[in-house]
């Protein structure tokens, strides 16, 4: 089928319109063709029978010789169209000729049309010498046989000269719905050609590096969804801004793994220039105080381990490692984070609200205590003294962890960024007032590593921290 339609859709259209309007006209004249054919066949019959009567009724001459008429032979000539055979029973058939006149018709022919059953119904003969006749034959009351036939030529004809009109209409027709159908069904395809030409346009776009930005779209005409242009328009509208939305999106995060990149250098390069310093200065000025510089040396070591340990866990969140699911009571946790903070800093006071009841969840005891203790680290770190920090636990259809403070609050420009990584209240990189800003992303990871959330609203005066885990 594929080697016989075009490849084309515009062609195999065509060619379908085009074989449907051939098959309709042969359909239509195969219909003319026998309508017309039975229509003429029964006024020949009717001739038929009306020459049968005037056979019947043809007066008698006395007997002669072979060539003239005689008693008791009929003179069935008379009145008869040209070409009427005319048999009766007992006498030599004759042929009605132009001139009037009605010889003899063969033996062969007569011997044919004795044949005819006289049942009173017309039969089409083919006689030798005289070609295609319609032919009746009949018995009298007094048992002479009469058979009387017309020649089928007046109706052959005309059913062959209608079957070449229509085949030259049926031809022309077609030749003209091609034109039409290449002319419609190229105009009707126009919006689809523009749809692929949008496609098209698409592919011409730089889209494997780089930001993309906004790619074409389909024209609002063409995306009509009542039409099946139109489908197909808002569907690759549809598939363009996904696709725009997953390039964005990679976009995005090779972004992130640069500045990444860039802010795990950043903070690996302080302690080691620490560590490098401190062991040129040792080796320099040979000093007699190895124990403060060995002390340096750690701490800095310590700070890099730290912020090693953090990415490395990062990683691993993000790789999607399950964590381990136990049992954890979340009120003894909350209880004794708060308990430590109180003990580390006693600048803020430190309050809490639990239900009377244990809320146990499934997780991971450790990474949910870290959680938890980077919230209230980040109070500390970013609150002024004499803060109020208030945690609360309340369960309905999730458990939720809720860490507040009536401090200064998030600046505007950074709370839609501060779970991202390496994310500082302060635009340096100083430490005087926070880590290496890694906090933040890490109690967002955790919570999706056991299928919560974790969110933040803030005004001054009202800041709040709210975990969420499922029950």
């Amino acid at each position: 089928m594929r080697r016989i339609l075009p490849a084309s859709l515009t062609g195999r259209l065509i060619a379908m319109v085009v074989a449907l309007v051939a098959v309709a006209s042969l359909l239509v004249a195969g219909a003319v063709t026998i309508v017309m054919s039975s229509y003429l066949t029964d006024r020949l019959d009717d001739k038929l029978i009306q020459s049968m009567d005037r056979a019947q009724r043809a007066p008698m001459f006395a007997l002669g010789d072979d060539d003239g008429p005689g008693e008791g032979r009929p003179n069935p000539g008379r009145g008869q169209d040209v070409g009427l055979i005319t048999v009766v029973s007992g006498f030599p058939g004759s042929i009605v000729t132009q001139r009037g006149e009605a010889p003899r018709i063969s033996t062969a022919a007569r011997d044919i049309l004795a044949d005819v059953p006289a049942d009173d119904h017309p039969h089409d003969v083919t006689l030798p010498a005289y070609g295609s006749y319609r032919v009746l034959a009949t018995e009298d009351s007094d048992g002479s046989t009469y058979v009387v036939g017309l020649p089928r030529d007046d109706v052959d004809d005309t059913i062959s000269s209608l079957i070449w009109w229509e085949v030259l209409l049926a031809l022309g027709a077609t030749a003209a719905a091609a034109a039409a159908a290449r002319l419609l069904v190229r105009q009707q395809l126009k919006p689809l050609r523009e749809v692929a030409a949008t496609a098209h346009q698409v592919t011409a776009m730089p889209l494997s590096t780089g930001e993309v930005g906004e790619t074409v779209r389909v024209p609002d005409r063409l995306t009509d969804p009542s039409t099946e242009v139109g489908q197909v328009g808002e569907a690759l509208n549809q598939l363009l801004g996904h696709v725009e939305e997953a390039l964005d999106s990679r976009h995005e995060s090779e972004q992130q793994v640069r500045q990444f990149l860039a802010d795990a250098s950043h903070e690996l390069r302080t302690p080691l220039s620490t560590i490098k310093g401190y062991a040129e200065l040792s080796r320099r000025t040979g000093r007699d105080d190895p124990d403060q510089i060995l002390a340096k040396v750690e701490s800095e070591a310590g700070r890099m381990s730290t912020l090693v340990e953090d990415m490395l866990l990062l990683a691993r969140l993000d790789a999607g490692r399950d964590l381990d699911r136990t049992p954890v009571d979340l009120t003894r946790l909350l209880i004794e984070a708060v308990d430590d903070a109180r003990v580390v800093d006693r600048d803020r006071r430190w309050t809490f609200d639990v239900p009377d009841e244990p809320v146990i969840v499934a997780g991971d005891e450790q990474r949910l205590h870290q959680a938890v203790t980077n919230l209230l680290t980040n109070a500390s770190r970013h609150t002024a003294p004499q803060t109020t920090v208030h945690v609360r636990l309340r369960v309905d259809d999730a458990v939720h962890v809720d860490v507040h403070d009536d401090g200064p609050g998030i600046e505007p420009d950074l709370l839609p960024t501060i779970f991202e990584r390496f994310t500082r209240g302060d635009s340096s990189r100083t430490r005087a007032s926070g880590g290496a800003g890694l906090g933040m992303s890490l109690v967002k990871a955790i919570m999706h590593g056991h299928g919560g959330d974790a969110a933040v609203t803030s005004v001054p005066g009202d800041t709040t921290f709210t975990l969420t885990l499922p029950r």
